[in-house]
């Protein structure tokens, strides 16, 4: 007879506990990755929106033919807040060719850059007081972004986010090597009681 804190069955054997193959070991996501990958979205937000009012500003410079030489510098701004986008997105395609763009402080520089392009030459007249607008907002919420990047870089946070990232896959493979090897034991424990 099994007493209540004793892992004996009634025939003496063991009771092994039951593992269901349905249980998986869950890791919880790291808080300081999470905040790093939102920052990334409302900087990539943000180059979007002076993506958008670069090429407003761009349109109406060119629909009205008399400031050439604004609508092509909104254009390079389009180009240089597009790659601030792809930057955000930490593509192996783009960090392996502008490795600048791997460190924090190089990125926010770029972002200073491209706010400072979309604020530039605003047109004040009473009808494009709306695009005014526009710019300001877009270019000072990049311009804060980029300066978070940038104090953030001389602080090394992005040298601590990717040795956390790497950690972070490093855990996930060693929780589904884990598992897999749950699983290969299951089924041998399973051969040997049949």
């Amino acid at each position: 007879m099994a007493r209540s804190g004793d892992p004996q069955g009634d025939g003496g054997e063991p009771v092994l506990p039951r593992a269901s193959s349905s249980t998986r070991l869950r890791s919880r996501p790291d808080p300081f990755l999470v905040v790093c990958r939102c920052f990334s979205v409302i900087t990539s937000l943000t180059a979007i929106l002076c993506i958008a009012v670069n090429v407003l500003s761009a349109v109406r410079s060119f629909k009205n033919g008399a400031d050439v030489f604004d609508g092509i510098f909104r254009c390079y701004a389009v180009v240089i807040a597009f790659f601030v986008v792809l930057a955000e997105t930490e593509w192996g395609f783009i960090i392996k060719f502008w490795k600048v763009l791997e460190y924090w402080a190089g990125r926010g520089m770029l972002q200073i850059f491209v706010a400072v392009m979309t604020r530039a030459f605003p047109d004040y007249t009473e009808r494009q007081k709306d695009l005014v607008l526009l710019q300001n907002i877009a270019s000072y919420m990049l311009l804060a972004c980029g300066v978070v990047y940038v104090f953030s870089g001389i602080l090394c946070i992005g040298f601590l986010k990717r040795s956390r990232q790497q950690k972070e896959i490093t855990r996930e493979q060693a929780v589904q090597d884990l598992e897999r090897r749950r699983e290969e034991l299951e089924q041998l424990l399973l051969a040997e009681r049949v």
